[in-house]
């Protein structure tokens, strides 16, 4: 039996979030936001906290400065059972930050990197996670330091024997620039969302997409829909499963993230595939009762309450 079920390696940063804000806002003018919640924040560490009150072993492998805000990190990190021995801490980075305008199911967020610029491929021991089942990466546009390795990454991890799953998240700079080809054969599991996967291939149509990325090496492709559930692509099959609903959503902060959780946390278990996505659906969901993307995931009695209160779900 491995130590540790997933490694996950990606950004690190706390969020800043304000709620119930007064408008928009304007240059030269000032608003008022009458809630303030500072998280843990990324979109990996999401995922990392909240596999991890499910109840999976897990690691996190990133960059932090030495501040109050990496403090914050690992203490929350620690009060979530996730392993900090591979998260390097840098005297010359600061961590960083994300404000995040909260409106309701949408937002806008404005980042400062800091140290999530300097995470390298260097910065892997790639020994080390052979204790583990399984490695997730999120976040590559976020990333420049490793953006342009991963498809060495990810294969010196696949010569090791894990599994693999990515999610690349939103590229701020809209360019999509990755060399898929040299990643996407390595890579178990792709988890876009819809708008991501389309731009992700240079497409403008989803199967299209799908099409292009297959051709590319992508093995199984699990599209997050939002409220519209999910789709997954494999060998030619394509399932979709409608979504858990939530008729009075808090935010829909890492709402993504916790999806990947759901389908991840099944996946190393060997469950079915739609077994896998259903989950993945309902933890999609239940991340969208409560602020922020950890709060809804105390641990895994809490998680599977809500579950079933709130959207009938029980094993």
């Amino acid at each position: 039996m491995k130590a540790i079920d997933v490694v996950v390696v990606g950004e690190l940063n706390v969020d800043l979030i304000l709620n119930k804000i007064h408008g928009q806002p304007q240059t030269g003018k000032e608003i008022l936001a009458d809630e303030m919640i500072l998280t843990l924040g990324s979109s990996s560490a999401i995922f990392a906290a909240n596999l991890s009150a499910l109840g999976s072993q897990v690691a996190f492998l990133g960059k932090i400065g030495v501040d109050s805000f990496g403090d914050l990190i690992l203490a929350s990190f620690e009060s979530k059972m996730v392993n900090t021995d591979m998260v390097v801490r840098d005297p010359n980075l600061a961590t960083g930050a994300t404000i995040v305008l909260n409106y309701g199911e949408d937002r806008a967020m404005v980042t400062h990197p800091g140290a999530m610029d300097h995470l390298g491929i260097d910065d892997i021991d790639f020994d080390k996670l052979t204790s583990a089942r399984h490695v997730h990466f999120s976040s590559a546009f976020l990333q420049p330091g490793i953006k342009k390795d991963l498809g060495r990454m990810f294969a010196k991890i696949k010569e090791r024997g894990l599994t693999t799953s990515l999610d690349t998240q939103w590229d701020p700079a809209e360019k999509w620039e990755l060399d898929l080809a040299s990643i996407l054969p390595y890579v178990d599991v792709l988890l876009p969302n819809r708008q991501e996967v389309m731009h992700l291939a240079g497409e403008n149509n989803l199967d299209s997409a799908i099409e292009k990325l297959q051709s590319l090496g992508a093995k199984l492709i699990v599209v997050n829909m939002d409220n519209q559930g999910s789709v997954a692509y494999k060998a030619g099959e394509k399932v979709h499963l409608p979504a858990f609903l939530n008729t009075h959503v808090v935010d829909a902060i890492g709402a993504g993230d916790s999806f990947n959780t759901g389908f991840i946390y099944k996946f190393i278990q060997g469950k079915p595939l739609d077994e896998c996505q259903r989950f993945a659906n309902l933890t999609g969901a239940i991340n969208t009762t409560a602020a922020g993307g950890t709060t809804a995931f105390i641990n895994r009695e809490q998680i599977y309450k809500i579950a079933k209160e709130r959207f009938g779900f029980d094993e």
